[in-house]
């Protein structure tokens, strides 16, 4: 593969956006954004679909040891918990997302604490007229290409009422800039392993993932469908091992990707180490992505860029343009 043959098939050039996300991370989170200050919150729903839907599970990984109660919602209906004490975040790269905007209309009606992020669209109306909290976030070239700007603008302006440490932020960007020299389209060679592993999904993948990199797994499992246009699975390693593993005892062409974090739980590393002597003995080929050192939001955010990147090159290598998703217009087009 070459810059040629990337260009031939990223018509749109979406990997010029990803080669810059580091960037756009910085800029987003060091942008001229009002803070604000949200008192008396003890629940947090994140409401948005798709790639906005993937920044609510960061956040969810990230609280998941606090006190707070978070719930992310990807559809129309807010959890009958919701009360005044409720912080309801609306993300919408477009801000025209249906099911998004339902979610808005709901948590007004039930007097929640709200605020929007969006490039625009009805939301940006909606919050003008009913003097909503509202903030715009600059769009690139498509909502998962917009992934950076929109998660480190959300924490630009709420890292305080979300209680996640400025420096913990700054370590995530400064990572995306160290890894950014091992996967971007100016290292084409062997020793990037997003290349590698495109080049090794020929097959439906399953991707098996623990609790704590649900987010991960789920943004991988999306951007190889939207990028790649192929079928793609997400399993959670535990569960797995109480039905999904015993799917292995017939032979199949799902290829397994295990993504670990460095940290993972002592039980849950005994499971992987389990896991991989029953490939092994079973001669089932699998791949292994393990996450850097650092604070969830490092490892969850590095995992995602060296796995979206990877979702680009396997759709150069099938010839695939990524950008266009034609199934995703058909729907949104019956839905006017």
């Amino acid at each position: 593969m070459n810059i040629l043959t990337i260009e031939k098939y990223d018509l749109q050039k979406m990997y010029k956006t990803y080669d810059k996300w580091p960037e756009i991370a910085r800029e987003s989170f060091e942008s001229n954004q009002t803070s604000i200050n949200f008192e008396d919150i003890d629940h947090i729903v994140f409401a948005g679909m798709g790639g906005s839907g993937a920044i609510g599970d960061i956040f969810e990984a990230i609280l998941s040891k606090t006190k707070i109660h978070v719930n992310v919602v990807k559809g129309y209906v807010l959890p009958k918990t919701v009360n005044s004490n409720t912080l309801v975040i609306a993300i919408s790269a477009s801000g025209n997302t249906t099911e998004t905007l339902a979610i808005l209309n709901s948590a007004y009606e039930i007097k929640c604490k709200i605020i929007a992020f969006s490039s625009g669209g009805k939301m940006l109306d909606y919050c003008m007229k009913n003097k909503i909290e509202y903030r715009n976030v600059i769009y690139y070239h498509s909502p998962r290409a917009s992934f950076t700007s929109y998660l480190y603008t959300v924490l630009n302006v709420l890292h305080s009422v979300l209680k996640i440490k400025k420096e913990d932020i700054l370590e995530s960007i400064n990572e995306l800039e160290k890894y950014r020299e091992k996967i971007n389209s100016l290292n084409l060679t062997n020793s990037n392993p997003s290349l590698n592993l495109a080049k090794w999904i020929t097959d439906i993948p399953i991707i098996y993932y623990p609790k704590g990199l649900h987010a991960v797994a789920i943004r991988f499992k999306n951007i190889l469908q939207e990028n790649s246009k192929i079928h793609a699975i997400a399993e959670d390693i535990i569960e797995s091992c109480h039905n999904g593993i015993v799917s292995w005892e017939k032979k199949s062409n799902i290829k397994p990707i295990l993504i670990q974090g460095k940290n993972d739980h002592i039980t849950t590393k005994n499971r992987w180490k389990i896991i991989k002597e029953y490939f092994n003995e079973n001669k089932i080929e699998y791949n292994e992505i393990i996450s850097i050192e650092g604070s969830i939001l490092s490892k969850i955010v590095n995992l995602i860029y060296i796995l979206d990147y990877c979702s680009i090159y396997n759709s150069i290598l099938t010839k695939t343009n990524p950008t266009p998703v034609k199934s995703i217009e058909f729907v949104k087009s019956r839905l006017k």
